[in-house]
């Protein structure tokens, strides 16, 4: 979603790799391209103001001046100034409701609200919770029987009466159903609609009043561009929405939509939905740093990191994490991971976690044939090592790379980005694992 603007930040970023210490000058010149960058990202004119207004007073005050490194300070400070325009992390604050919770979903037709209630009952099951499904969207019979074919896909239990009665009344007998089975968390699928109506909305209000909702979520396209804002505005007025659901994620959306919602109704994005398919990995818990990280082109090391363990016993997880934290990520342990990369999911996606790979994907526009051809390039050189190599890459001097990009039918120079790269995400990994602050790979002037 937010490639582009990652792009365009990078550009902005150029001419404070070139220099030395950042003058005021270079931070204005930086901030008209960052603000250039966000417009052209949907970003609404009043945020932008606000977000350039806040970076340059940092960055030409004391904060720069003390860096060792100014030119990396002012990447810092942006980073930081992203992470406080998106908000607190995503969680659902059930506290001082009654069970079973109830959470409202809302939205125009065509967002993905009912596949994204699906999603969010699978995650609320996955956390140990019981969830149960009411479908009170009367006015399309289509959106009732989707509600039951996902409920009956991921097993979750659910209450329709296709479109026979009130969407408040279907709700409230519902809630009963639901508490009789002993649910603690019911999730609503109210009706889309094609724009913010005062006759619906009403309706939405009265179920409100009904369910007392622990949590309404708007469920919004990223896609839709600054009609977004607006569109959250309205809900938001007239409900007073208490979280955020951006779907779309992973389309063409230029992001900006994202920034400015947040901005605008004062509440958290709570989840990104990614895809059709219903399922744990299309639905993630949105981390206001991560995506911070990945929009400056840091990659996302930590969703990285978990994804993986996923894959990991546990014995060898906390061997990996032992070797991470004494700095001793070999070669040989760069290689496991791009292993399980490969059952991870769409390579593009995994790929754009892992710092600096983003930024090659952007330059290069490399789809997952070509990363699946650029893993097995990683691996036919690392494979032409030998495990003394694998485990000491500061004795890779000239001849030994030479020999091993002959071994692997390569160029010296490829040998010589993998080891940059290993570098790279060892010494980010070490950073983060000691709760330091990353530098940005990259980025580091």
């Amino acid at each position: 979603m937010f490639e582009n603007l990652t792009q365009r930040l990078d550009t902005a970023f150029d001419g404070l790799r070139k220099g030395g210490r950042v003058k005021e000058a270079d931070v204005k010149a930086v901030m008209r391209e960052v603000r250039m960058a966000l417009l052209e990202a949907d970003v609404a004119l009043p945020i932008v103001k606000d977000f350039v207004k806040d970076v340059r007073e940092r960055a030409v005050g004391e904060e720069v001046h003390k860096a060792l490194k100014p030119s990396e300070q002012v990447v810092k400070i942006i980073h930081e100034e992203l992470v406080e325009m998106l908000g607190e992390p995503g969680r659902l604050s059930f506290a001082g409701s009654n069970k079973p919770h109830t959470i409202m979903m809302v939205g125009l037709q065509g967002a993905g609200k009912t596949t994204n209630t699906a999603k969010l009952a699978l995650h609320l099951r996955n956390e140990g919770r019981k969830p149960f499904l009411i479908a009170a969207d009367t006015y399309r019979p289509a959106a009732v029987d989707q509600l039951v074919t996902l409920a009956k896909q991921i097993n979750v239990p659910y209450h329709e009466e296709g479109t026979s009665d009130t969407p408040p009344a279907i709700v409230k007998r519902g809630i009963q159903i639901a508490k009789d089975a002993g649910a603690d968390v019911v999730l609503i699928d109210t009706a889309g609609r094609l724009q913010v109506d005062d006759t619906k909305m009403q309706e939405l209000e009265d179920i409100k009043d009904i369910a007392k909702p622990a949590e309404i979520l708007l469920v919004a396209d990223a896609m839709t561009g600054q009609e977004a804002v607006n569109i959250a505005r309205g809900f938001n007025g007239s409900l007073g929405i208490t979280g955020l659901i951006l779907t779309r994620v992973d389309g063409d959306a230029r992001g900006g939509a994202a920034l400015s919602m947040r901005a605008v109704t004062g509440v958290p994005i709570k989840f990104m939905g990614t895809g059709e398919k219903v399922s744990a990995e299309t639905l993630e818990i949105f981390h206001p740093d991560r995506i911070a990280q990945r929009i400056l082109g840091m990659g996302d090391i930590m969703s990285f990191i978990e994804k993986t363990e996923e894959l990991y016993e546990e014995e060898e997880a906390e061997r990996l994490q032992r070797k991470i934290m004494q700095n001793e990520f070999t070669l040989q342990d760069f290689l496991d991971q791009l292993q399980k990369i490969k059952k991870m999911g769409p390579l593009g996606k995994v790929m754009g976690m892992i710092p600096g790979m983003s930024k090659m994907q952007l330059q290069a526009e490399i789809d997952d044939e070509d990363i699946e051809k650029r893993i097995r390039k990683v691996e036919a050189i690392i494979n032409s090592m030998t495990p003394e190599e694998r485990e000491k890459p500061k004795i890779l001097k000239a001849s030994r790379k030479k020999r091993i990009a002959a071994g692997s039918g390569v160029e010296v120079r490829d040998v010589n980005e993998l080891l940059k790269q290993f570098r790279q995400m060892s010494k980010l990994m070490t950073q983060i694992s000691k709760g330091k602050m990353p530098n940005i790979p990259g980025l580091n002037m």
